[in-house]
């Protein structure tokens, strides 16, 4: 069998956007476009609320591209589909060649058939009505159900071609990364902040990620963990830039100068100082955190409320209402999981207080405070910012 294939990508809710629509279909078909340079030679273009990946010589990987595809945020469905004439005889042709195994091994069936241009000679009805005798005269027990199919086998009539595909696969859905902005995410070693960073990217953030280190009380080990993770984000987030700092000397000094149960929060607080910090000179507008509400001690409302009182921009805390068991679902969607439950440390664990301060109160943080050199602390620990690119493909730009 040697027919021709495209994939087709649906768009989601980008066809609800009004005069701006063109700029997310632009961002969308661009995503695609850098994803697929290792899979060969593709000609990816826009028409009809649908995105073509056309296949320009036998040496493109149709699998790994399709593959790809439903990592693409912006896309809520995606299916390789057969190439015909706009005519009834080679669309019954095609039907015959491609579908029998395409269907073998289901059960029941149903033809939808979508006929966008108006001036074909048969309506809708009766293309399903003549490729659904079709499929019943392959000769085995599959049979029609219209209301509960195994699948469906849809015929779409457009402009140029005729489609045959038999069922379609999930995409990833949301808007295309870049159509919304950029966001810095607070990128610890844990399970939540992977995946706080890929629920933004879903809603079109272009993601970067800040990790604070505390060597030598946290290893090599657990910042290479934390690399890792930003390369499992990339298959869903294209790339990142990982800024790391080192919190070394803040953390000492604050155990050597502040109350014990004040620890965590204080510590929380030149995390944020010096995350918008890193986040305005890298021109993004938000920053995003892996905070569940009630889950640790500084993700009480009190803690964060004294955590958001000292920066001045948007914090998106996209899991602020999961549980740990959704927390951990979406992690393995994401392909985060395994690699974010190895036991390396991370700085929160450092100097971490016996009880620590579930209700803080901010001006008994801000005395806290001024037992600080604050802004040369800050200072210094910024100027230990280094960064790393993590791609989803080393072709990726």
């Amino acid at each position: 069998m040697n027919i021709p294939e495209v994939i087709l990508c649906k768009f989601g809710e980008v066809v609800l956007k009004g005069a701006n629509r063109q700029n997310f279909e632009s961002a969308l078909v661009k995503e695609l476009r850098r994803r697929a340079c290792p899979y060969g030679n593709f000609k990816i273009y826009f028409k009809q609320s649908t995105v073509y990946v056309e296949p320009l010589d036998e040496l493109c990987d149709m699998d790994g591209m399709y593959e790809e595809a439903k990592r693409v945020f912006g896309i809520v469905g995606v299916n390789r589909a057969a190439v015909c004439e706009k005519n009834m005889e080679d669309i019954i042709r095609v039907a015959k060649e491609y579908l029998p195994e395409k269907l073998a091994g289901k059960r029941t069936f149903k033809v939808d058939a979508k006929r966008s241009d108006k001036k074909f000679p048969l309506k809708s009805p009766e293309i399903s009505a003549e490729i659904g005798g079709v499929i019943l005269s392959f000769g085995s027990r599959i049979k029609v159900d219209v209301h509960n199919p195994e699948v469906t086998v849809t015929v779409e009539v457009r402009d140029d071609n005729a489609f045959i595909r038999a069922g379609q696969e999930p995409g990833a859905g949301g808007l295309p990364i870049r159509s919304a902005g950029r966001g810095l995410l607070l990128l610890s070693g844990g399970i939540d902040s992977p995946v706080a960073g890929c629920m933004m990217a879903k809603r079109g953030l272009e993601i970067e990620a800040l990790h604070f280190e505390s060597f030598p009380y946290t290893s090599e080990r657990a910042k290479e963990k934390v690399m890792t993770l930003a390369e499992e984000m990339c298959a869903f987030c294209s790339r990142i830039h990982v800024h790391v700092i080192s919190l070394t000397h803040i953390q000492e000094e604050i155990r050597d100068r502040c109350e014990e149960d004040y620890f965590t929060i204080l510590l929380r607080i030149f995390m944020m100082r010096l995350a918008e910090r890193c986040a305005r000179e890298y021109k993004c507008q938000a920053l995003i955190t892996g905070e569940s509400l009630g889950q640790v001690a500084s993700q009480t409302l009190a803690a964060i409320a004294v955590t958001d009182s000292v920066v001045n921009m948007p914090v998106f805390r996209p899991c602020i209402g999961l549980d740990k068991t959704e927390i951990i679902k979406e992690a393995r969607h994401y392909g985060t999981f395994d690699t974010a439950i190895l036991p390396f440390e991370d700085c929160c664990t450092v100097f971490t207080p016996r009880h620590p301060r579930t209700q803080p109160k901010l001006g008994d943080v801000m005395r806290e405070l001024e037992k600080l050199d604050v802004e040369a602390l800050l200072d210094e620990a910024y100027a230990t910012l280094t960064t790393e690119t993590k791609l989803v493909y080393p072709e990726y730009r």
